[in-house]
Parts: structure tokens; C-alpha cells; sequence
């Protein structure tokens, strides 16, 4: 049967399957596919991204080639036609091999693709020690060995006695509190170690590459002899006194001369805990066989117990008290001690390395992906600070490589049933899955598991377990219990952590699970730094600690967590997670990781400075009253633990309801200020229960609102005034309008049909909150502070047919209704004011729609109004297709005329219908789309309003970059694959599961910003801003735009399949690389914020040193000088004689420095490229066209102002054939066209 079923095959022609087999058996075309565009390893975007280095075993890839790298061409017809097919100097080629065939099903079903295979496959022996560079740590940690084990047995000593004695040798004993006394009646000693065992990720070969250049570690647990300890050991820290005595003997003997080691000795503290404290010996170049710092590693020398020690194991249960202090009452009751199970859990670690290495062992036999998958599991944590590293971690995480392994155990595995917990309907992954699978199985239970609820304790092998289930979760946050059932593996770890782990591999799932299928999420889970605190966090804190007074500080809960810092990060956790509640998805305490330190040193420093980031739960983050007890609760506890907390901030309120509760109300004056909830809650809880006042506590949400504010010299007096401004008073002013309009039925022809907004001030996205210019306020107001933008709208009549069928007439007819609308609005509203504007003065076409209503209302608002008529599509689609109908080309050439170009009617109508489909078809669309989007997703209108402002404060916007498409972009970023377009706005669960969905301002905008300094906008980009498009379901191409004249940027959109109604007329290629170039500048900037030296304004402040020359304009004459960001207040006076009035009418939408702009890009446009902050500014940027600076023939109509070039021979003498750009005469002509308004022009002269 299988005979019939093949199929042959010309000699030249290769099977599809045959192709495949070699594309991924072969390593060559691995390595090639890898240093494509499709993997790209070498991660040169960010410099602290994973830097991957290419290896190629050549010996295997031979050997491929060797076994049968040709092509499959069937089973049958082996004899008669093999002459045929095997060319003649080239191997048989043989069919793939079961193992081969296997390989190919499974990159199919086990992984996401074959290609997302390859690129695994290609990162994991980078990210692993090279086997090349091992063996000399081998030998040295023979040598250490030597060294260790022949040190001689010390004497039992005094604690101080001992520590003395070792600190003249420059050694310091890392003691931890209680500090052994004069009165200690125990002693420490030294015998050399039991038992040396290499634990860890070394022996198993699962160690992974660190962040930012952190040496590989090599862990050696040093079992100490049970001769030195005694049962009570477990008491006030002397096992832990006797460990540091311990350590502090090797670290004395390792660091002399004599031991021959050559490694620098320090001491280093697992999350700043002096009781773990542990040895690192970092290598010397040398050159020795010894030499092992090519390697990158480090070796960590661990004091262990034995597992026979004779510190009894049912003392160290969770509920257990082992600090015995009477530190504030003087009863010696033992009922007084409180609980120590963090004590307790740091004394059972000296017990696990041994336990925890056989157990991963056990797991890495038993399935044959566990190693491949545990390193893509640490891969992705390191990614996002959950491991070590120089910059900010995640507080519990940065050592905390132990538990990554055994997460993956149990979801093997599986967990243990335990009676006193509600059951579990989890069931074990299994062994047999693949790395991917088991990767993506962890992020699943990561993404979905709740830490504080469910807790989860691994099988055990035998017995029951050591300490009663429910004593963990009386004591312990979050419960993660090995299978020794000794060590809860999350003790230490905030709950805000967690959540942050949580939200992390939400957003990991969604990027794998993308709807597009041409989208390759391998750099965004395993290369791309995720560690930027700007585009993680909604909001950022930065904390000073120096000066932090613990309201309830208790010496016991010092003496449990290790340190008083230690126990401070705790308490500010766990306050923090009271006083937002559900308020956020996640709360995370970021900070230095604990750095090594020199041997004189006992005890670590503790960072006094930590970021707070808050991730917003979007549909409860905002709200301004939180509920605490009723009056008439019985346990007035609760009343009294409500008040405790809150402080004055609490209040008893009566509500609409008639419920009297205990509240607490968070006052705001501004919507912006709405934003600020989650930031004041945090201040106040720092403030009263650590003393941390204003000075010590700093966000960037203020900085970031007011480049979106008013000076407040002007919005003062909106507020005096008493004027309704602001988004919703332009919405009502424009419902107002409609009403108006609508009710003038009767003395028009034809009815209103709709009235269509298509303003960005009434879809919430306008840098400025919009506001009226009443005439009471315009006579007081200054120059600089005089402009108003109007509002432009739709007017859609009913159908008719008495439309005309010209389309000169159409446009005649429509100043006839704008007469007539004007006149009847103005007989009916007293103070409104109506003004038909017949053009810009600019265009001179007869068919293009120019005309428009300006009405001005009695409170000051200015609405634009344009009439729509779908005739005019009709006549405008005729013109261009009789245009365009095949003729004979000796008539066309005709039509043509002698100068080859279109003709002026065709010009015309191509132009118009440009318009017409712009203004008409696509703004309404799009002025939907995105106000749906500002009410589904509280944080989108901000970021649209910051991105512009950017933009626009680095002369891009409105000259460049149209609106529409900095609002489609920003949309990107919230719709995702489209599928939750027009989600209901009260179906809050759905909306807040996106992970990727900014919660603020403040990261929309970073998130945009991270995303132009990277984005190939060869590429383009496709938003499914009105719901999923087919094209990004089936993963379907389209046509790469072209760089050309025109725009660049192609923003597609299920109804613009182009990706050019918003960007045709920009940005030019220049002016997106510019883009770009800016992006990458703030984005460093924004770096700053963990250095504490961040600046918002800054980002938002121009260089101008780029420009060939300036133009300064008079900013005293500028009426929108008040949107500047830098203002000089000097200008924003009424000047000398300040109760002058100021008669001047309202100009709407007049600004002489944008007319100016217009007409200098117009006029020039061949010359040179200018730029400009539309929003009050008072300079242009101009650049030459630098290839009008290189002698060119002269030509009539030359396009640009010339003069002859002079002869290098003679000077005076001068070539007519050759001309130069005239730069002189183009300044003074700019200089005569705006003599009122011009101040200066600066010439840059370049170097």
C-alpha cells in the first residue's frame, strides 16, 4: 500500500518533508536561522539583555552531514531509476530516520513551532557553564578541599574571646542577634568539617547564566561535626552564633597566603540575613592550572547540620518560640514567648542542601526535559528580577534559585493531600512532557495560583508530615512546603511579590498566546529585559528609609526576621497590602540585592533606599471612599483596629442609604488627581506608621500632570469665574449645540440627520483639557493666553435629491445652508455668534470642501462646523474613473497634454476625494473607536494626551506626525489582537485579567516610548483598532511600505488596509528616524529613575545644537505662548497697566506662529525641513536640505533660491553652469515674512 501511495520526483525537486528535516537537523542552518531576523539571539537593543554566544560543535554537524544530509525521494524504485536520481560526485541520499522523523513531529506537537524550537535549542547551551573551562575549578575545588580538611581542631572558647582572636587576623565573626555576652556560659569551637558535598545547581548542571555579568555559583556545603553542638543549640541563636564562628575560621584560613588558593575571601548574606551568612571566594587571574576566572563562577562555601545533629527537629516547628528574651515584661512564663517561625525556618535551611540536591536529582532521572525546562523557567525569572543581579530586584527573590527546581517538582510530581485544607482538584503534568510544555505549565499554575489562599505541600517519600499542617498557616503568609516537610520555601517572600509573579506570567501567556501567528514571542519571553520600572509599574514610589520610625517596632520581631531592616521590609509589606486591598493586582518592594562584603565586616548593609510599585486593579484603584465598620458593630475591636490604622484620616459618615460606617475619604480636586488614589494611600500609610514625611517619599505623578495643565495664573481664574471647563464641559456645550441645531428643523430645506463629532477635545484625547474663552475672561486674560481651538463636528442632512449633480454647486449650496443655519442660531441664542468661513486662502479648487461654520457660544466655546453630502463621493469617483477608463495612448497623451502631467480637473478631484474620504468616512469611524477606548480603559486617554505632548515639545506634531496616528498607536498597546474591542465597560473581570494593559498614564507613555525606539516601521503596524481582522488571525503579509518622499509610517486598521489615511503627508524618512532617535534618548532617561535622579520636565525639553539655524519669534505676540512648557510667568502678566481692558473679539483657532510654520514648510518645502512646537512655541528648527549644498547645473525652476559658484582659480570670476543653495537670501526672505513676528535667527555654524 505504501508503494502507492509515494510519489516521485525529479532529480532537482525536493520533498517539502525532506526540506524540513534538513532545516532542523542540520547546524548550520540553525546558527543561520539564528542569526536572521527570525531568532535574533544576540539581543542588541538593551545592554543588560541576555547576550548569548554562538557555538557550533562541528564534529556533530559532520557527522550529520556524513550519516545522510540528502534528500528523501521515496521506498520504492531503489534499483532501476537510482542511476537517474543520484548525481554523479554526491552521496546516496537516504530517507530520515525514525529518531529524525520523531524530532519533527515533536517540534510540532511539543513545542509552539518548529522555529520556536530551533531558538530554544540554540539558547540553552548559551546560558549554561562551557564545558571547555570546567575543569580547572574542578582542581581547585580539589585544592579547597585539601586545604579544609587539614586544618587543625580549635579548643572550645568564649564567643568574644574567639571573635577577638580572629579579628587581629582582619576576620570579624558575623555574630547575629542576641549578641553572645560576657555571661555566656556556652562556647564555640572548630573541628574540621564531617562531610564536603558540592549542592546545588553545579553538580546537576542546571546552573544559568545571571543578569548583568553575575559569576556562575558553585555552592560547597560544609557538614559541621555534631561534637560541637548541643541540643539546646536551637536557643537565641547560639547554633547560628557556633555556624558564624565556623565560617569565619575557613574564611581566615582560605584568605592566608599559606593555603596557596588565591581567591578574595568576603562575606555574603542571603536577603541581607547575617544568620545566613556564607563564604565567596571570587579567583585571581593567575594563570594557574587552578585559574578557573575565564569560567565566570564564584565558589560559595556553606556551613550545613548533619542530619543525625543532636538539635532536636520537632523544636523548630513553626509555633515553636526559640528567642527566650523578656525584653519588656519581666514574667519568665513560657506562655509569654511569642512564636519565631522565621528563626526556626533559617536553622531548618542548615538541614536542606543534601535533601534538596538528591530530590532534583531524582526529578532530572525521572524526566528527561526537567534540566531544559527548569533553565527556561530561570531564563524567564532572571528576565524580570526574580534572581540575581546589579539592578533593582524583586524583594524575597534575588536568592531564591532553590525553589524554582522543586516548582517544577511538584507540578510533576504533584502535592500532597492534606486533611486540613480544603482538597486540591490539580492533578501532576507528568514526566513525559517537553521543556516547552512543562515551561509553560509552570507560567499556567503561576498565572492562576493564589499563594495566600492555596497552600501547597510536595509529596513526601514516607511518613507523615514533621510539623502540623495547620501551624504553617497560623504563622507563615504563603505556603510552599518541600517534600522534607521540613522548610516552607516562600517563607520571607512579601505577598506583593507573589503577586507580581502572578501578574508576570499573565502577561508571559499573553504574549505566547497571541491570535497572530507571524508574531514570534521568543525575544519578548527570553531575551528582552523586563526589569524597567517605568513600563512594568502603573505607579512607581521611591522610599528613603535612613529615617524610618516603626510605629509598633517590637525587638522580638527584629530578633525573628534577622535584622530591624529586615523586619521593617516585613511590617511595610504587610501594611501596604492592608491599606490598598484591592485596590491593586500587586504591590512589590524593590531594592539592591545584598552585595558580597570584606571580611572586617560582620553584618550586611542594608539598602535605605527602596522603590514601591503599584500595578493597578483598574476597576477599584480610583475609588475616593473606603468602607470600614459600622457604627453599631458589636466587637468595637474592629472599630478601634479601623481607627488605629487609619488615623485622623477616619471619620464616621452617614451615606445615601442611610448606613452610618467608618470611612475613609481621599480628597481630589482635579479628574487627573482621581489618578493619584493608590500614590496618596501609600503616603499616608508611611507617614503614620514609619514617620516618613514628604521629603522621603517621591512619585512623578504631579510632574507628568502638569505638562497636561493650564498655568495655574490662568485656570485660576477659570475657577474664580466659576466656568464649567474641561471635557465634559465641552461634551455638554456640544449636546447643547445638537439640541440647538436639531430644533432649526423647520427653517431649513432639508432635516439634520446627525451631527458627528470628529474633535480630539470631545474624545478625551487633547493635550489640554479644553476651555471656553468667554468674552468676561478674554478682556482680562494677556496676549499670550488669548487662543482658543475650535471643535470641529459633522452636519448630516437627510437624503435628497435636490442636491445638485455639480460639484460646484454642491459647494455654493452649502454656503447657503451655512447662511441660513448662522442666521437662525444667532435671531435664536442671545451672545452666540456665527461666521461662515469660505476658505483658508490657500487652496483655490472650486470642488474641494472648504466651507465651513464657525460658531462661537455665549459661554465662550467655538464649534467648526462641515456639512457631509454622500453625492460628493459619487461625482468625485466619476471624474477620476473617466479618467482613469483605457484609452488608445495617442488620445490619453492628449488628455495628458504636452507637459505629461494629470490634468487640473483630475488633480482636483483626486485631492477632494482625499478630503472627503478623510474628513468624512474615516474621522467619524475613528473618533468612535477611540472614545470607546477612553471609557473601556481608564489610563488610554492619558497616555494619548502625554505621547503628543512629547512629540509636540520636540517639534514633531501636527507638522509632522498627524494626531490620529500618535492616538492609533498608543491604541496598539490596549487593544492587543482586537478581541476585546467594545468590552463592556461594567464587565470589570474580563477587562482587568490583560495583563499588558497599562493602568496609567505614566506607563502608557513609557510603554509607547519603549515601543518607537524599537519599532521597524519598515515593517509597519497593524492595530485591530475595530475588532480582530482576518489578516492578523491568519498570520496573512502585507506590502512592506517603501521609503519614500511621502510618509513612512504604515498604521494599518481593519477599515485602512493601506496604513496611510493618517501618515501620507508624514513622517518622511527623516523625520522617522528623528522619532526614533528621540525615543531612544528618553527611554534612557527614564533609566534615571532607579538612580533617583529622574527629571520629568527634561524629557520634555527640546536640543536645538542639531539645527543648521533658529528662529526666535516675538513669544509676547503669541496667543498659545501659555501652552509652552518652559513659560516665562513675566509673559503670562497683564504688564504695566493691568486693569486695562482688553476689547479685542475672540479670533477662534488664531496662532500667527502656526500660520507662519505653514507657510514657511509651503513656501520652502524643497529647501529646507522645518519643525515646530505647535503648542506655544515661540522657535522654529530648520534643517538644509543637504544635497542643495553640493553644486548642481542651473536649471529654470529650479525649486530653490541659488547663487553661481565661484572658481577655485579665479574669485572673482564665476561659473554660470553651476549653482549653489543661496542661504544668505532664503534668511533674509524669512526674516521680510515674518518682520512683525520674527525676534532673531541664530545660524548655527557646524564644526
Amino acid at each position: 500500500m505504501a508503494l502507492n501511495l509515494k510519489r516521485k520526483r525529479a532529480a532537482g525537486v525536493g520533498s517539502r518533508k525532506s526540506r524540513k528535516v534538513e532545516d532542523e537537523l542540520d547546524g548550520s542552518k540553525v546558527e543561520d536561522e539564528l542569526d536572521g531576523s527570525h531568532a535574533d539571539i544576540h539581543h542588541s537593543d538593551e545592554d543588560d539583555a541576555l547576550s548569548v554566544e554562538s557555538e557550533r560543535d562541528d564534529e556533530s554537524v559532520d557527522s550529520e552531514q556524513e550519516e545522510g544530509g540528502g534528500e528523501w525521494i521515496g521506498l520504492a524504485d531503489e534499483g532501476d531509476n537510482a542511476a537517474a536520481r543520484h548525481e554523479p560526485g554526491t552521496k546516496p541520499k537516504k530517507p530520515p530516520t525514525g529518531d529524525e522523523l520523531r524530532v519533527i513531529k515533536d517540534a510540532t506537537d511539543l513545542y509552539r513551532s518548529s522555529s520556536f524550537k530551533l531558538q530554544i535549542d540554540a539558547l540553552l547551551p548559551n546560558v549554561r557553564p562551557k564545558d571547555s573551562r570546567i575543569p580547572p575549578i574542578e582542581r581547585f575545588l580539589l585544592s579547597l578541599h585539601a586545604v579544609v580538611m587539614g586544618l587543625p581542631s580549635i579548643e572550645p572558647r568564649h564567643p568574644l574571646e574567639a571573635s577577638r582572636r580572629l579579628l587581629k587576623k582582619g576576620v570579624s565573626v558575623p555574630y547575629c542577634a542576641p549578641l553572645p555576652t560576657e555571661e555566656t556560659n556556652w562556647k564555640v569551637a572548630f573541628e574540621k568539617p564531617s562531610d564536603i558535598t558540592v549542592v546545588g545547581s553545579w553538580p546537576l548542571k542546571t546552573t544559568v547564566k545571571a543578569k548583568d555579568g553575575i559569576r556562575f555559583g558553585v555552592d560547597v556545603a560544609l557538614e559541621m561535626p555534631n561534637d560541637l553542638f548541643q541540643e539546646k543549640d536551637y536557643l537565641n541563636g547560639r547554633f547560628f552564633h557556633k555556624r558564624a564562628f565556623y565560617l569565619a575560621i575557613i574564611a581566615a584560613a582560605v584568605k592566608s597566603s599559606k593555603s596557596g588558593l588565591n581567591v578574595d575571601v568576603q562575606y555574603d548574606s542571603q536577603s541581607d540575613d547575617p544568620r545566613l551568612t556564607k563564604l565567596v571566594l571570587t579567583p585571581k587571574k593567575d594563570n594557574s592550572p587552578n585559574d578557573f576566572t575565564k569560567l565566570h563562577a564564584q565558589v560559595c562555601i556553606i556551613p550545613v547540620l548533619s542530619s543525625q545533629s543532636p538539635i532536636s527537629l520537632h523544636r523548630l516547628s513553626p509555633s515553636h518560640s526559640n528567642i527566650r528574651i523578656n525584653t519588656a515584661h519581666n514574667d519568665s512564663t513560657k506562655s509569654l514567648y511569642l512564636a519565631t517561625p522565621i528563626y526556626n525556618t533559617a536553622l531548618l535551611l542548615a538541614l536542606t542542601p543534601k535533601t534538596q540536591l538528591l530530590a532534583t536529582h531524582a526529578l532530572k532521572e525521572d524526566s528527561p526535559a526537567f534540566i531544559d525546562a527548569l533553565t527556561l523557567l530561570r531564563v524567564w525569572a532572571n528576565q524580570r528580577g526574580y534572581g540575581p543581579g546589579s539592578r533593582l530586584c524583586v524583594r524575597g527573590f534575588a536568592d531564591r534559585g532553590a525553589w524554582w527546581s522543586v516548582l517544577l517538582g511538584f507540578l510533576i510530581a504533584g502535592e500532597e493531600r492534606v486533611a486540613a485544607f480544603k482538597p486540591s482538584k490539580r492533578k501532576p503534568l507528568g514526566r513525559g512532557l517537553s521543556s516547552y510544555q512543562l515551561f509553560r505549565g509552570a507560567l499556567d499554575f503561576l498565572s492562576k495560583h493564589d499563594f495566600e489562599k492555596d497552600p501547597i505541600f510536595l509529596k513526601i517519600k514516607e511518613g507523615a508530615h514533621k510539623f502540623p499542617p495547620e501551624e504553617y498557616q497560623q504563622y507563615h503568609e504563603a505556603i510552599f512546603v518541600d517534600s522534607s516537610s521540613t522548610v516552607n520555601l516562600l517563607l520571607g517572600v512579601p505577598l506583593g511579590s507573589l503577586q507580581l509573579l502572578r501578574h508576570d506570567a499573565l502577561k508571559t501567556l499573553e504574549a505566547l498566546d497571541h491570535a497572530s501567528i507571524s508574531v514570534d514571542p521568543f525575544t519578548n519571553v527570553f531575551l528582552t529585559d523586563h526589569r524597567d520600572l517605568s513600563t512594568r509599574f502603573d505607579t512607581v514610589i521611591r522610599v528613603d528609609l535612613s529615617t524610618a520610625k516603626p510605629r509598633n517596632s517590637s525587638v522580638h520581631s527584629s530578633l525573628d526576621f534577622g535584622s530591624p531592616a529586615n523586619a521593617l521590609m516585613a511590617s511595610l509589606s504587610s501594611l501596604l497590602h492592608h491599606g490598598l486591598g484591592d485596590r491593586t493586582k500587586a504591590i512589590a518592594i524593590l531594592h539592591e540585592p545584598s552585595s558580597p562584603r570584606v571580611l572586617s565586616q560582620a553584618h550586611p548593609s542594608n539598602a535605605g533606599i527602596i522603590y514601591l510599585g503599584l500595578i493597578h486593579n483598574s476597576s477599584t484603584a480610583f475609588r475616593l471612599v473606603d468602607h470600614g465598620p459600622a457604627a453599631e458593630e458589636e466587637d468595637t475591636s474592629k472599630i478601634q483596629r479601623f481607627r488605629d490604622f487609619w488615623g485622623d484620616k477616619a471619620e464616621l459618615r452617614r451615606f445615601k442609604d442611610g448606613r452610618i460606617i467608618e470611612s475613609v475619604v481621599w480628597d481630589v480636586k482635579t479628574a487627573d488627581e482621581r489618578a493619584h488614589v493608590p500614590g496618596m494611600i501609600v503616603r499616608h500609610v508611611l507617614q503614620r506608621h514609619f514617620g516618613l514625611g514628604s521629603d522621603a517619599v517621591k512619585t512623578w505623578q504631579t510632574s507628568f500632570d502638569s505638562l497636561l495643565r493650564l498655568p495655574e495664573v490662568i485656570s485660576s481664574k477659570y475657577i474664580s469665574a466659576s466656568i464649567t471647563t474641561g471635557f465634559k464641559g465641552a461634551l455638554t456645550a456640544f449636546d447643547a449645540l445638537v439640541k440647538q441645531i436639531k430644533g432649526l428643523d423647520n427653517a431649513l430645506p432639508l432635516s439634520v440627520l446627525n451631527v458627528s463629532p470628529i474633535s480630539e477635545q470631545l474624545r478625551y484625547t487633547s493635550v489640554f483639557s479644553p476651555v471656553p474663552l468667554p468674552n468676561s475672561l478674554s478682556s482680562i486674560f494677556p496676549a499670550t493666553a488669548q487662543y482658543i481651538s475650535p471643535i470641529h463636528v459633522i452636519l448630516e442632512f437627510e437624503k435628497s435629491s435636490r442636491w445638485p449633480d455639480d460639484l460646484k454647486a454642491i459647494q455654493k449650496m452649502k454656503l447657503a445652508f451655512f447662511e441660513r443655519i448662522a442666521s437662525e442660531l444667532m435671531s435664536l441664542i442671545d451672545g452666540l455668534r456665527a461666521t461662515v468661513v469660505v476658505g483658508d486662502g490657500i487652496h483655490t479648487s472650486e470642488i474641494l470642501d472648504q466651507a465651513t461654520l464657525e460658531v462661537v457660544t455665549p459661554e465662550g466655546w467655538v464649534f467648526l462646523i462641515s456639512i457631509w453630502n454622500e453625492r460628493e463621493a459619487i461625482l468625485l469617483n466619476r471624474i477620476i474613473d473617466e479618467f482613469n477608463k483605457p484609452i488608445l495612448p495617442a488620445i490619453k497623451a492628449l488628455q495628458l497634454g504636452q507637459d505629461g502631467k494629470n490634468p487640473k480637473q483630475y488633480r482636483e478631484a483626486l485631492e477632494a476625494k482625499e478630503v472627503y474620504t478623510r474628513r468624512f468616512i474615516h474621522s467619524p469611524r475613528h473618533h468612535r473607536a477611540i472614545a470607546s477606548l477612553c471609557h473601556q480603559y481608564s489610563a488610554f486617554a492619558g497616555t494619548v494626551r502625554l505621547v503628543k505632548r512629547w512629540l509636540a515639545a520636540h517639534w514633531l506634531l501636527h507638522g509632522h506626525i498627524s494626531e490620529e496616528a500618535v492616538e492609533v498607536i498608543c491604541a496598539s498597546f490596549f487593544v492587543g489582537d482586537g478581541r476585546n474591542i467594545g468590552l463592556d465597560v461594567d464587565d470589570d473581570a474580563k477587562r482587568d485579567d490583560l495583563a499588558n494593559v497599562p493602568g496609567s498614564k505614566e506607563r502608557g507613555f513609557s510603554t509607547v516610548i519603549a515601543f518607537l525606539k524599537e519599532w521597524k516601521w519598515e515593517e509597519g503596524l497593524d492595530v485591530p483598532l475595530y475588532g480582530p481582522s482576518k489578516s492578523s488571525e491568519d498570520g496573512s503579509s502585507k506590502t512592506i511600505p517603501k521609503a519614500t518622499s511621502g510618509g513612512v509610517w504604515s498604521i494599518t486598521t481593519n477599515f485602512d488596509k493601506e496604513g496611510k489615511m493618517w501618515t501620507s503627508n508624514g513622517p518622511d524618512l527623516v523625520v522617522a528616524h528623528r522619532v526614533r532617535a528621540l525615543a531612544r534618548a528618553t527611554w534612557q532617561h527614564l533609566q534615571d529613575m532607579e538612580q533617583g535622579s529622574f527629571s520629568v520636565q527634561s524629557m520634555f525639553i527640546h536640543p536645538t545644537s542639531d539645527y543648521d539655524f533658529i528662529v526666535r519669534l516675538d513669544a509676547a505676540q503669541l496667543p498659545r505662548y501659555f501652552h509652552n512648557v518652559v513659560i516665562d510667568p513675566d509673559l503670562l502678566s497683564r504688564g504695566k497697566y493691568a486693569n486695562l481692558q482688553n476689547n479685542q473679539s475672540v479670533r477662534p483657532g488664531f496662532d500667527p506662529a502656526r500660520l507662519l510654520f505653514h507657510d514657511l514648510q509651503r513656501i520652502y518645502s524643497h529647501t529646507f525641513k522645518i519643525f515646530y512646537d505647535q503648542f506655544g512655541g515661540d522657535r522654529f528648527g530648520i534643517v538644509w536640505d543637504p544635497s542643495l549644498k553640493e553644486p548642481r547645473p542651473f536649471r529654470v525652476l529650479g525649486e530653490f533660491s541659488s547663487i553661481p559658484v565661484r572658481k577655485q582659480e579665479n574669485e572673482k570670476a564665476k561659473d554660470k553652469g553651476l549653482v549653489v543653495l543661496n542661504e544668505a537670501a532664503v534668511l533674509s526672505e524669512i526674516e521680510r515674512l515674518g518682520s512683525s513676528l520674527i525676534k532673531e535667527i541664530i545660524v548655527h555654524i557646524s564644526s
